[in-house]
């Protein structure tokens, strides 16, 4: 059995600019600045029942030289029963410049907490 993930969900308040996705698969568009990301993606954490495997903060996500929003995710295997955390990332990946590229904003929390992906796992403007 694969282990559960956990994610840190980083979102740079301060980056200008928008971008224009769903929040939800086949949803309708919307303009999207970065504390409208970080907002949503708050309220798609909740409506998925993850809470408990995903922290969202505010911070630099990268690419701060042209307008964002963008958004870095830290992987994490989740503890076994009685064991803490040790803080030890098993992969990330970033949406620098390409979070318009995704299908809803929803797929940063989907395709994160699914297992199985390779570790250091990395999107960026370079990658599309």
């Amino acid at each position: 059995m694969r282990q559960r993930r956990s994610l840190v969900i980083t979102v740079c308040p301060n980056e200008p600019g928008v971008v224009v996705l769903p929040l939800e698969r086949g949803g309708r568009a919307r303009r999207l600045d970065a504390r409208a990301v970080a907002h949503h993606l708050a309220a798609l954490t909740a409506a998925r029942g993850v809470g408990d495997r995903v922290t969202l903060r505010s911070a630099c996500a990268g690419g701060c030289t042209s307008a964002g929003p963008n958004v870095g995710v830290t992987i994490y295997p989740e503890p076994r029963g009685g064991e803490s955390s040790d803080h030890v990332a098993t992969g990330w990946k970033t949406y620098v410049y390409s979070l318009g590229d995704l299908d809803c904003l929803a797929r940063v929390i989907d395709e994160n907490l699914k297992a199985g992906r390779g570790p250091h796992t990395t999107r960026t403007s370079i990658d599309r």
